[in-house]
């Protein structure tokens, strides 16, 4: 047996009020995550590092403030929040081994973070691991704390600290749709609704639009998360603030907004805090609605790209990859095709924090775990995929003015502008006529002498088609 694996079989035992546990040696985190750990081998997932982060930043936070109102020890306080710096500097990260899908409310995340720091600031303070001495996880670490108030605290500041690079990818997404808006008003086509021939839109107007689709939502995302600002820290088991000094909740905040930089506010009611869900399942429905449109969209551009001989193949995506195995040559919307996948995680997400949401009872959610999963999985993806979508795929699009030209020249729907002049149901007739004999409409309304000259240039005029007016009636 080589010395490392030696190292990681060697073990040593620790207590908890359930009893005695092997622990191993070498681990910075205690018994009761060593239980947790072996419960739930469900998913071997690791936490999330913001999930993580944001409870070892509650953690920093309290030891400041016990040290500040002189309720801790000023040396286990420092030791405290250089094990917790150490950790947010990027050490010890594989020492948070609980499965997202762990005993209700996460109070073994909790636990798992309460004893990293304990065993982490004894060895600074120069003890040994296992022995809780000076610092112990629940006496120190997690003062004036519970799991109640600390987890959905974490929650908020999770999402929070993701928040900027979600909106700023956003931003960055909406800017490259408007761009190629502006790129390509001059470019006439055809409308289509119901998948059906439409009137004439511009390719420029359809990518405006998708622009401000992205702005729109950029905005409510925004909006829902600001609720999330409100913390309920200092509520400990029921919200009502036991074992908590009056000055806590303020002085938690306080070190919290200077830690991360996030505008925070004590919350008002930490009981309805605690037993309410509802501001991150608002956030959820807000990135729902978000994928939902992105989606929408994304699956747009691929049906403008379709082709590029057998369909519509308006617009050209920058090519990313090879598209097939078996046929040469074949490139696919690669980029548009990850951006719904990443959407339809996102919805069914949001069931799961939906139904979590509901599922609390009296003072306590306990399927906080699992929201806190899903809602920060969907802004890491929803982050990723719109920077992605935005840089590998909108801002290469090309348009082809030809193609887009030959579809629009082609459409029966350009009777609309008739119909004011010659009435529904006669410009019913004309496209039907038009589509039989497999003519355009112009050429149809010339041979049967129904407007002619000017007339007919005015009222058949494509680009005036496509602003507020009656056709041939403009000024």
């Amino acid at each position: 047996m080589t010395e490392r694996t030696e190292a990681m079989s060697a073990t040593r035992v620790e207590r908890d009020p359930l009893g005695e546990l092997p622990v191993p040696a070498a681990a910075l985190y205690g018994i009761q995550t060593e239980r947790a750990r072996r419960n739930f081998p469900i998913s071997h997932l690791a936490p999330l590092a913001p999930f993580v982060d944001a409870v070892i930043w509650i953690k920093r936070a309290a030891a400041l403030t016990h040290k500040q109102t002189k309720r801790l020890d000023s040396k286990l306080a420092d030791a405290i929040v250089r094990a917790a710096d150490e950790v947010l500097g990027g050490a010890h990260r594989d020492q948070f081994v609980v499965d997202p899908y762990q005993a209700g409310a996460g109070t073994s995340h909790n636990m798992n973070c309460n004893e990293v720091l304990a065993n982490r600031a004894n060895e600074l303070l120069g003890g040994k691991r296992g022995e809780y001495q000076p610092v112990h996880p629940n006496d120190h670490v997690n003062m004036a704390q519970s799991t109640n108030d600390v987890i959905p605290s974490a929650i908020r500041l999770a999402a929070l600290a993701q928040l900027p690079a979600l909106l700023e990818a956003m931003g960055e997404l909406a800017r490259a749709f408007l761009a190629k808006g502006q790129a390509f008003d001059e470019i006439l086509k055809a409308g289509r609704t119901h998948l059906q021939d439409a009137t004439p839109i511009r390719l420029g107007q359809e990518f405006t639009a998708y622009g401000r689709t992205i702005e729109r939502n950029r905005d409510r995302v925004a909006q829902a998360a600001d609720a999330l600002r409100d913390l309920g820290i200092g509520g400990t088991a029921v919200g009502t603030g036991l074992n908590a000094e009056p000055e806590y909740p303020q002085l938690m905040v306080k070190h919290l907004t200077a830690m991360t930089g996030i505008a925070l506010r004590e919350g008002t009611d930490r009981v309805q805090l605690m037993q309410s869900m509802g501001d991150a399942a608002a956030l959820s429905g807000a990135l729902r609605t978000y994928a939902m449109d992105l989606g929408k969209v994304a699956s747009d551009l691929r049906l403008l790209a379709s082709g590029p001989r057998t369909a519509l193949a308006e617009i050209v995506l920058p090519a990313v990859q090879p598209g097939s195995s078996i046929m040469p040559g074949k490139v696919n919307p690669s980029i548009a095709e990850m951006v719904n996948m990443v959407c339809y995680q996102v919805l069914g997400n949001d069931v799961t924090i939906a139904a979590a949401a509901e599922a609390g009872q009296l003072e306590l959610n306990v399927m906080m775990p699992v929201i806190a999963h899903n809602l920060l999985f969907t802004l890491a993806i929803l982050t990723n995929a719109t920077h992605v979508f935005a840089q590998r795929c909108v801002e290469g699009i090309e348009a082809d003015r030809a193609q887009c030209e030959h579809w629009l020249e082609r459409s029966p729907a350009l009777v609309t502008a008739l119909a004011p002049k010659i009435g529904y149901a006669e410009a019913a007739q004309l496209a039907k006529e038009a589509v039989a004999k497999n003519v355009t409409v112009r050429q149809l309304v010339m041979e049967k002498g129904i407007l002619k000259g000017k007339e007919l240039d005015e009222v058949l005029d494509l680009v005036a088609m496509t602003e507020l007016g009656v056709p041939g009636k403009r000024k």
